[in-house]
């Protein structure tokens, strides 16, 4: 009867620890999301008229939203976690974040989408993915703290993004401020640089948190 109750207690005790591979897991999931919201945005910043597009953005927003949902009830019931469970709901706070942007962004192109004839926003569209591809890189490498490395070069990737980023905007507004453009277009491209911008911040906002996580933890 002992060993009968001690098997019992070690296999609750193995559930127990293997939550933690379960939040991992569950993270990953909403990175993913995360970051098919940002490819999907980028689609839309191609065809702006497309509505479909933007209803994919919003599809998978809520994915992600229903996976951060997730974290949140799982980490209620659960006891031992793998990471500390306020660097859980930390990351996945900082992780919702980003579709929400993404589908802000994806809504306001489609609403200007008669404003932004001829208008490139291809160096924007790939600023936004290699901040994303970073992100993706820094979570799934918390499964193995061990290369501390691999994540800092993935970090120091999304802090050039950043500083690319806010130097492009700065020759934008010069470019909005020339008086070359109608009102009205003027206002309405200064108002999606800055969404675009704000993807890129949320991204950085997020590989704050997993860095802050990461050192925390090594």
């Amino acid at each position: 009867m002992f060993f009968g109750i001690l098997l019992t207690a070690m296999f609750s005790i193995q559930q127990l620890f293997s939550k933690g591979d379960r939040f991992q897991e569950l993270l990953e999931a909403a990175t993913q999301e995360s970051h098919e919201s940002v490819r999907l945005a980028i689609e839309v910043m191609k065809s702006p008229g497309k509505t479909q597009n933007r209803d994919d953005v919003i599809l998978a927003r809520r994915k992600e939203k229903k996976i951060s949902d997730q974290i949140s009830s799982e980490l209620v019931k659960t006891f031992i976690t793998g990471l500390e469970r306020e660097d859980i709901e930390a990351l996945a706070r900082a992780l919702f974040r980003i579709p929400k942007a993404a589908e802000k962004l994806a809504d306001r192109l489609v609403l200007a989408g008669h404003f932004l004839d001829g208008i490139d926003f291809s160096k924007h569209s790939d600023m936004m993915a290699k901040a994303t591809d970073a992100i993706r890189g820094m979570v799934l490498q918390l499964r193995d703290m061990k290369d501390l490395e691999k994540i800092k070069n993935f970090n120091d990737r999304l802090q050039l993004v950043e500083v690319e980023a806010d130097r492009y905007m700065m020759e934008l507004l010069k470019d909005l401020y020339s008086g070359k453009y109608e009102p009205h277009r003027a206002m309405a491209l200064k108002d999606i640089y800055e969404l675009m911008e704000k993807v890129i911040d949320r991204c950085h906002d997020t590989g704050n948190v997993v860095m802050y996580i990461v050192l925390k933890n090594s």
